[in-house]
């Protein structure tokens, strides 16, 4: 098949040519953030799968980087199955005027946005289409007053669907930490979500493993429950860092039911280091 080309070709100059539509840039799906808003870096926390823990990932980096000082917020983009509010122990309704929704505040000053904090009853199951799920989130980023944040860590749904996608498009996402766990599949799942960032054009800053272990409490000896991680030939092979083994710990299992303000969280420590390490978008101008 021929190539098509400009109907208008044989007149064509570089100047006539700067408004044809083929010239054009693609078009951005980016929504504007609420006026009273203010952040510096968007956080994805993403996975190829779910169950894997990335909502204990996101609420423990939210708390590291709190300890340190930083203006933190979390939106908690998984629609159908939120948990965030419930490891914090936070409550609806969340307060709106005219000006737009507000996130309410964990015990450790970490603000929250999440359906559960918006509808009345919070054990109610959500049964919305993607279409329907997707402009919830993005509302979450137009209408809510997240003020002045240093990073705003968005956790999301499991896989590469509606919500993932909606996003990556929607907001101005800095980077992506891809949350996984110990067994054989791992390099499938991982690899979804990395080859998904990648075809949006996010950066994947690294992966963190969760359940990597069992520590026995009466020896010490570290019990692999879902066998040998494969965690670090698989970053290896994509050229990314591993940022963070979790174990299983009872004691953060137990801070989930509704007290994680409490919970710090040494394994991620390396994590929390690469996103303080980045510089602020006024320094990047």
């Amino acid at each position: 098949m021929a190539e098509k080309s400009c109907s208008s070709a044989e007149g064509c100059t570089r100047e006539s040519c700067e408004g044809c539509p083929s010239r054009q840039e693609p078009q951005s799906f980016q929504v504007e953030a609420n006026v009273f808003s203010e952040i510096d870096h968007v956080i994805g926390i993403v996975s190829g799968k779910g169950g894997v823990g990335k909502s204990m990932a996101t609420a423990s980096l939210a708390n590291l980087l709190a300890a340190k000082g930083y203006r933190v917020g979390i939106l908690d983009a998984d629609i159908t199955g939120p948990s965030i509010p419930k490891m914090y122990g936070l409550h609806g309704p969340a307060p709106v005027d005219d000006q737009g929704i507000y996130p309410i505040l964990t015990e450790n000053d970490i603000k929250v946005m999440s359906l559960n904090l918006m509808v009345p009853d919070e054990e109610s199951p959500v049964i919305w289409r993607g279409p329907i799920i997707a402009g919830v989130v993005k509302q979450f980023w137009s209408d809510v007053i997240w003020g002045e944040l240093d990073y705003l860590l968005v956790d999301m749904p499991p896989g590469t669907g509606d919500v993932p996608l909606t996003v990556f498009q929607s907001l101005p996402v800095d980077g992506v930490i891809i949350v996984t766990s110990p067994q054989e599949l791992v390099q499938m799942i991982v690899k979804k979500a990395y080859n998904m960032a990648k075809a949006m054009n996010i950066p994947v800053l690294g992966i963190v493993e969760n359940y990597s272990w069992l520590e026995c409490p009466d020896c010490g000896k570290r019990i692999p429950v879902f066998g040998e991680s494969h965690i670090d030939e698989v970053a290896a092979g994509m050229d990314l860092k591993v940022l963070g083994k979790m174990p299983i710990d009872p004691k953060f299992a137990a801070l989930a039911d509704g007290s994680f303000a409490q919970a710090q969280n040494p394994h991620l420590a390396e994590a929390c280091a690469v996103l303080t390490a980045m510089p602020k978008k006024s320094e990047e101008a």
